[in-house]
């Protein structure tokens, strides 16, 4: 069973093991023939002849048939249905044990009615069976009985997709780089979540990212996204093409999963394929946490390259004016106050309130920093990061370099202790209370994540940590996705903790200035011999750069455009795993705002006001991850049932396991008497968890149109 998959009567899953990716180029040269059509959002199909006047309304099962090569467009495909919970089945061409495509694979009878086991089908391109393959015409009988959609993951330009050839005033090329549009039939269809341009990557002016063929529509054929012609009018790169009581959305344009192209257009693309109506939900997140509010952070010393108080740091670590650590003024907090306001986004202030107590001890009794961010306390979310910051795993034996787990006479790990753990949860908790400060006691953020497993010196949790969490109630603590990107539980029990994975983000807790952190950018990031660190050549996941960059200019014209691209890719891809900073980005030269600034702007440049970015708080994002396990889990046993028959919806699914469904604007769900508003509004669309309501055994939704079989 592949993760994804809906299993249903009378389907057996077909195997999908990795294989090797096949280039653009070698399905361009496949042999082609006259394009397969599927139904659009919610639109009327003409039955053919083959669906008696007499025929019951078919069912129409709630899963995806995936006819893959091996190629990069049916992978992202398959990474959107996945990523956004979409029930698939996968047909790999390269199996050479595969079930055969025919009419018993793709339809049957339930409880008397025609049944067509998918309701959309993703094919490399449009003639990946051969023209006169018994298959072909299967898939065509298919599609054509039951208005089934089909997508063509990656073609070119020519009349058998409803397009002139590239010759006939078109075009074909590199499209780095190129500024593409919305069509108003694509915004006012499955695109609609999306505001009107499309700039495609150019992340390497050396590299070619991604190439297309844009044709004149032909009759039948609408575009919805295209490019000006050189001769004037419009070439088309994607577009519905109509014809022979079938429809087909044809993509001209190579893509993997990991280009902004294909992530800003992956949502339409499914919401095309499933007319609308499908298992699983999508939304775009941001979230940014702020690490060790009320600390200050150690700086990175330019001249030794390495931060002084670490134990790979010899030197003067006393030295305070080489090295003055990096805390924000209150000047700092009040322009934190004022972005949040002029920007939208929410910030969660991850705070420490004894290191700010300190703070406060040591210069004179006073904390300008702390009297502004309490006063303004209500402005901002706030997380637990204990009272001190300590380490919480092994007790650490800093004689070497890397540390390592200190031991005792038996040579057993000496851990922190529960009783420890527990205080430095509760202490930070009520020092916010006696501030005003309002603190979720389910959510915490230990120092450094400690605790949890650190590799390679502590490969487990510390055995005190899931207790002292019981202790105090908390429910949802950090962990690193770079380590952990999976979410996981705490300790065994009844309700054991999980852990809420976070991305960092490169941009360096030791730092306060652009030419400080384009100074460590260059030490981990260029090899030995141009004075860097070699890191990058160590580390296979690491690429060096040909040349340090200019400490002057670097931050701005590299890192910070960097950054913020790989941010972005998070938020596109329906990841609402938090980012996290620290308090010394806010301070000094406040590195994080541009950033974050770019982000936004390149956000709010794609998307239409009907999708915004949600800012989830920390144990919302748990609560998402959670039900996510639990609806793979329940897809993978075959535990779920899921259908359309005209305009009603039908879901089973097990106990305890909500389901995540979308639907057009105006779906009604049952309730056991009368109905109410389905869901919730994000992207043109209604979408929400959900389950049977109170003396139901399932759910069952009205859509507001049924689309015509």
């Amino acid at each position: 069973m592949e993760s994804g998959h809906l299993r249903t009567p009378g389907t057996t899953p077909a195997g999908a093991g990795a294989r090797p990716a096949r280039g653009h180029h070698a399905a361009m040269r496949a042999p082609r023939l006259a394009a397969l059509a599927a139904a659009g959002l919610l639109a009327t199909v003409v039955p053919s002849a083959q669906a008696g006047a007499a025929d019951p309304a078919p069912r129409v099962d709630l899963t995806v048939l995936v006819v893959d090569d091996g190629g990069s467009a049916v992978e992202a495909i398959t990474a959107e249905l996945k990523g956004s919970g979409v029930p698939y089945r996968t047909l790999d061409l390269n199996d050479a044990g595969r079930p055969v495509l025919t009419a018993a694979f793709l339809s049957d009878t339930a409880g008397g009615r025609p049944r067509a086991k998918y309701q959309g089908v993703v094919l490399p391109h449009e003639a990946v069976f051969g023209p006169d393959s018994a298959e072909q015409a299967a898939l065509v009988a298919y599609e054509t009985r039951f208005g089934i959609p089909q997508v063509d993951a990656s073609t070119w330009a020519h009349p058998g997709v409803g397009l002139d050839y590239t010759s006939d005033g078109g075009w074909s090329g590199v499209l780095d780089g190129a500024r593409a549009s919305v069509t108003p039939a694509g915004q006012a269809g499955p695109f609609r979540d999306l505001r009107g341009p499309l700039t495609f990557e150019d992340n390497d002016p050396d590299v070619s990212e991604s190439y297309g063929y844009a044709g004149r529509p032909r009759a039948g054929y609408t575009s919805y996204l295209d490019l000006p012609a050189a001769d004037g009018g419009r070439i088309s790169l994607i577009g519905e093409y109509a014809h022979d009581g079938r429809r087909e959305l044809v993509v001209t344009f190579a893509y993997n999963p990991y280009q902004r192209q294909f992530r800003a257009l992956a949502r339409g693309i499914v919401e095309w394929l499933t007319q609308g109506v499908h298992l699983g939900q999508s939304r775009n997140y941001l979230s940014v946490h702020v690490d060790d509010v009320f600390a200050p952070d150690a700086r990175w010393d330019t001249a030794r390259n390495c931060t002084p108080g670490d134990l790979d740091c010899a030197g003067p670590d006393g030295d305070a004016t080489a090295t003055p650590p990096i805390r924000m003024t209150a000047a700092d907090a009040a322009y934190a106050a004022a972005w949040q306001k002029s920007s939208g986004l929410l910030l969660d202030l991850v705070y420490n309130g004894g290191q700010g107590e300190q703070w406060k001890t040591e210069h004179g009794g006073t904390d300008p920093l702390a009297a502004r961010l309490i006063a303004d306390r209500a402005q901002y979310r706030w997380i637990n990061h204990t009272y001190t910051h300590p380490f919480l795993g092994c007790v650490q034996d800093t004689a070497t370099v890397p540390w390592s787990c200190a031991k005792d006479a038996t040579g057993a790990t000496r851990w922190t202790s529960r009783a420890e753990i527990s205080a430095q949860i509760r202490d930070n908790v009520e020092w916010a209370a006696a501030k005003g400060i309002a603190v979720d006691r389910g959510e915490l953020v230990t120092g450094e994540h400690s605790g949890l497993k650190t590799l390679p010196q502590q490969p487990v949790d510390n055995p005190n940590l899931a207790a002292a969490l019981a202790d105090n109630g908390v429910k949802w603590t950090a962990s690193d996705n770079s380590r952990e990107p999976g979410q996981r539980s705490v300790g065994t029990g009844y309700d054991p903790a999980r852990t809420v994975p976070r991305h960092p983000m490169n941009v360096y807790y030791n730092v306060g200035t652009a030419a400080e952190m384009t100074d460590e950018y260059n030490w981990i990031y260029t090899s030995r011999a141009d004075g860097g660190s070699g890191i990058c050549e160590n580390d296979p996941a690491s690429t060096c750069l040909p040349a340090p960059l200019d400490t002057a200019t670097g931050w701005a014209g590299h890192i910070v455009p960097r950054e913020a691209r790989t941010a972005l890719a998070h938020v596109l891809a329906n990841d609402p795993r938090p980012h996290y900073v620290h308090q010394s980005n806010l301070a000094e030269e406040r590195l994080l705002y541009p950033v974050l600034d770019a982000v936004l702007a390149d956000y709010r440049a794609l998307y239409a006001a009907n999708t915004p970015l949600v800012n989830p708080r920390q144990k919302d994002v748990g609560t998402e991850l959670a039900r996510r396990t639990a609806w793979e889990q329940a897809l993978a046993a075959g535990q779920v049932t899921a259908y359309r028959v005209g305009s009603t919806v039908t879901v089973k699914a097990p106990a305890g396991v909500s389901v995540p469904l979308t639907a057009p604007e105006g779906t009604r769900k049952q309730l056991l008497l009368g109905s109410a508003a389905f869901g919730t509004p994000y992207a043109g669309t209604r979408s929400a968890w959900t389950a049977p309501e109170a003396l139901q055994s399932g759910i069952t939704l009205t859509l507001p149109t049924a689309p015509t079989t």
